[in-house]
């Protein structure tokens, strides 16, 4: 794979809010504020998971684009006031505050996230689909992802097409099933692909509602599905602009490595942190950080042309 295909990809995790990588991704002393900040060190985007709960205040959507490098990209998800209370029906008005909301972060960010419930089905849903493609606005691009396969028709293509929305890719395998390649409905229906590499969600919870696994290593591969994911995206490159793909946890136990893996197979390197790195106090990784900056600003000095 050439530089410039590499450079269409772009991988990264579902959110980065975990406690459990603190320690295994996150330095143990780091303050969650400074969470983003050290994450966009090592990856080029991220989902924002924190939207389908509800519009982001002002402050937090500036600290977002502040603490990301201009090259950053976001992704996030639509409120689910949206998609799971108003089943898309009669939502202009919390469309527009939401929007409105994410505003200041339109520079840096890609694709917003149309997260459909599995319950929502064509037989009663398709109009209001229909309508709402028709209220969305040019100035952002939209992906969404359907979890009832009764979606899956030549018709509901031709509509994501024509309203330039793109059909999520989601690999939500059984773990049982982990070492099968997926087979899943793929149609391609914009210039991108959004793949979310989500697992199995019987593996999130026990009956009583606590978590079954602790995320901060690998549990299970699934060598098969990357495998898998990675011809198919290999398979398109060359008919799109871009490659947006989220890992969740439950995928494979830890999504930094899961992201690793997959850029791997694909050619490329996506290096996590350190153990030094991760280990090294806040004041430590202070001094290392003003030190890079310093050496930064002496290259940029020593390679400007020296005046007549």
């Amino acid at each position: 794979m050439n530089l410039t295909d590499q450079q269409k990809i772009r991988i990264g995790a579902c959110a980065w809010s975990f406690d459990e990588w603190r320690g295994a991704f996150y330095p143990p002393d780091l303050p969650e504020s400074h969470w983003l900040e050290f994450y966009a060190r090592h990856f080029p985007t991220v989902e924002i998971d924190s939207t389908f709960y509800g519009a982001p205040a002002e402050n937090t959507v500036h600290r977002w684009v502040d603490t990301t490098p201009t090259a950053f990209r976001f992704a996030c998800k639509l409120p689910r006031e949206i998609t799971h209370t108003c089943r898309l029906r009669d939502c202009s008005a919390e469309l527009n505050a939401f929007l409105h909301a994410i505003e200041p972060l339109a520079p840096k960010l890609q694709v917003i996230l149309i997260q459909l419930p599995p319950s929502f089905a064509p037989k009663d849903g398709r109009q209001a689909l229909r309508k709402f493609f028709e209220q969305l606005p040019r100035n952002f691009r939209f992906a969404v992802e359907f979890r009832h396969a009764g979606w899956h028709r030549p018709q509901i293509i031709r509509l994501l097409e024509k309203y330039r929305v793109c059909w999520v890719w989601a690999d939500t395998s059984a773990l049982n099933e982990r070492n099968l390649a997926p087979f899943e409905f793929l149609p391609r229906t914009t210039d991108f692909l959004y793949l979310r590499l989500l697992g199995d969600y019987a593996t999130k919870y026990d009956r009583d509602g606590l978590f079954v696994h602790r995320y901060d290593k690998l549990l299970w591969k699934r060598e098969a599905a990357l495998e898998s994911w990675s011809l198919k995206i290999e398979r398109h490159l060359a008919e799109v602009r871009n490659v947006w793909t989220f890992v969740s946890n439950h995928f494979e136990g830890f999504a930094p490595e899961t992201c690793q893996r997959l850029a791997q197979r694909l050619g490329f390197e996506l290096p996590l942190p350190s153990e030094a790195e991760t280990a090294l106090s806040e004041q430590d990784r202070s001094q290392l950080d003003l030190f890079r900056s310093d050496e930064a600003r002496m290259t940029n000095i020593e390679g400007m042309p020296k005046s007549e």
